[in-house]
């Protein structure tokens, strides 16, 4: 058998087909795991991405929930307040005094409080049945002190001079109780001022805003509109102030009217 002598040529010639392979084989691989790594970092950064755009978009509903809530909460709130409104309206005897009038004497039968400014001069006191002529103003002293009925406007005419004052039968319940109950024992001339908190039972009643059944009336639009204002809203201090002079007591004659009594 001849023996095949392999030259250094062709050796190499071998060597380099075999680098060219492996190269060749080599290459694909690299290029797959380089393109898998920036597909799997691709991947990664669009799933980060989608989180942030998830997180943020959870992040904004939170915060739209939260202020939901408050502008519910809020809502709520004063809604509670203004439905409340009508329920403190409904009320019968509403706190006594919601301010301090230590200078006023707390009334007989207690509920109302009084200051006695000048003595009358006259010789009997009004008693329940007597007919009394008075003059007065008001103010709603619990509210900024404003006048529903101011004094100083034209008194009397030229037939009668009490044409302009107010009278009432003491126990007929034409004016508020706190009122008639503080007409009683002044004498003619006397000057009392009367400080009455709300209450249907002692201040004027809520179905009678014209105040034609129990008064006494504000002579003026503007302060029968001034009375009504505050009497109107619970939310308000609607304690009143009576300042109230007692002109004439006219006892019964017993026959259903009245003698004239003397000032």
């Amino acid at each position: 058998m001849k023996m095949v002598s392999i030259t250094p040529l062709l050796i190499a010639s071998m060597m380099a087909t075999v680098t060219v392979t492996q190269a060749w084989v080599s290459a694909p691989q690299t290029t797959t795991t380089k393109l898998t790594a920036v597909a799997l970092q691709a991947t990664t950064t669009t799933t980060t991405s989608r989180s942030q755009h998830i997180n943020a978009a959870e992040s904004a509903d939170n915060n739209d929930s939260a202020r939901r809530t408050l502008l519910v909460g809020s809502a709520l709130a004063s809604a509670s307040l203004l439905f409340s409104a009508p329920a403190l309206a409904a009320e019968d005897n509403p706190p006594a005094y919601l301010q301090e009038y230590s200078d006023f004497t707390e009334s007989p039968s207690g509920g109302w409080r009084y200051r006695d400014v000048k003595d009358g001069s006259g010789t009997v006191a009004a008693k329940k049945g007597d007919r009394v002529v008075f003059d007065w103003s008001g103010y709603t002293i619990g509210y900024f002190g404003r006048p529903f009925q101011a004094k100083g406007g034209p008194v009397g005419g030229a037939f009668d001079k009490d044409l302009d004052l107010s009278r009432t039968v003491i126990g007929s319940g034409q004016v508020v109780k706190g009122l008639e109950e503080a007409l009683q024992d002044m004498k003619a001339g006397g000057v009392r001022q009367v400080v009455i908190p709300y209450s249907k039972e002692l201040s004027y009643p809520p179905d009678d805003l014209t105040h034609e059944r129990v008064g006494p009336k504000p002579s003026t639009f503007s302060g029968q509109r001034a009375l009504n204002f505050v009497l109107e809203n619970p939310r308000l201090d609607r304690t009143l102030l009576f300042n109230v002079k007692l002109v004439r007591v006219d006892k019964s004659d017993g026959k259903g009217g009245f003698i004239r009594g003397d000032r």
